[in-house]
């Protein structure tokens, strides 16, 4: 018996759990941003009809503007553990995979069954997937909803209003 390899296992093992809680944490903080952005926004537009002015309008469009770049930021934080991630996993291909019934197992496939699981061997991100991935992070749907709504209604709406559009003519700056 290895002890040097089963040593690795378990350090492996306890650091792939360890990645998947924090990245799980992640997404509890994500919603948090998303309702503090749906519920200052929606507050600023409706505050603008009941007030009359077409200003926090554009005051709703700039605060769902900051929590979807704070949620693009928190985003590419947790992508962050994403390769870290798969190279355990690839390591633990290495190190446990089985035959069973002709299809090479193993454990853990976090990260790799999203993707890729069931077609061969598990590799790491390239750097440039990396990149790639982090850079698409604010225009991915699960992000940039619903904040892109509010930025876009507000938006609409401020200027519909500074057009002085029928129905919006009566509020003010």
């Amino acid at each position: 018996m290895d002890t040097a390899a089963d040593s690795l296992r378990q350090d492996l093992g306890a650091e792939h759990q360890a990645i998947v809680k924090v990245v799980g944490e992640f997404d509890g903080r994500l919603m948090i941003v998303k309702g503090w952005s749906v519920t200052l926004s929606l507050a600023g537009l409706g505050l603008g009809f009941q007030q009359g002015h077409y200003a926090l309008f554009a005051l709703a469009a700039g605060t769902a503007l900051a929590f979807w770049y704070i949620e693009a930021l928190m985003k590419r934080h947790q992508m962050r553990y994403y390769p870290r991630m798969r190279e355990i996993e690839v390591a633990a291909y290495h190190l446990n995979h089985q035959d069973l019934d002709g299809v090479s197992v193993s454990s853990p496939q976090v990260d790799w069954s999203w993707t890729e699981a069931g077609r061969g061997v598990p590799q790491p991100y390239a750097p440039a997937e990396v990149r790639r991935m982090l850079s698409i992070a604010p225009w991915l749907p699960h992000v940039f909803l619903p904040h892109a709504v509010a930025v876009l209604l507000g938006a609409v709406l401020y200027f519909c209003a500074l057009a002085d559009l029928p129905g919006l003519a009566q509020l003010k700056p």
